[in-house]
């Protein structure tokens, strides 16, 4: 899967439209194997991102945990710290 998809679910803040929205758009960036569609594909690309946003959003408000929320600055701290082990910057 794409490295640049961050787990959405069971943050405080929660996720926000916007940060479904660009999952969405790496999800379809992906697969399609394009970061521009051709102009003649901009329509379906675009339906397919606001297709794929509206399935992550209703997955996201219909699961259930009982962990406690996670906290965005603590994982994005976790992730700097991963950065430097592995690239050293």
């Amino acid at each position: 899967m794409c490295r640049n998809i961050k787990p959405l679910n069971n943050f405080e803040p929660p996720v926000t439209d916007d940060e479904v929205r660009s999952a969405a758009l790496q999800y379809v960036r992906k697969i399609s194997g394009t970061t521009k569609p051709a102009q003649v594909n901009e329509a379906a690309f675009a339906a397919a991102v606001a297709q794929v946003a509206a399935a992550s959003r209703d997955l996201l408000d219909s699961l259930v945990t009982t962990a406690p929320p996670k906290d965005r600055e603590v994982e994005a701290a976790k992730a700097r710290a991963r950065s430097v082990a592995r690239y050293g910057t």
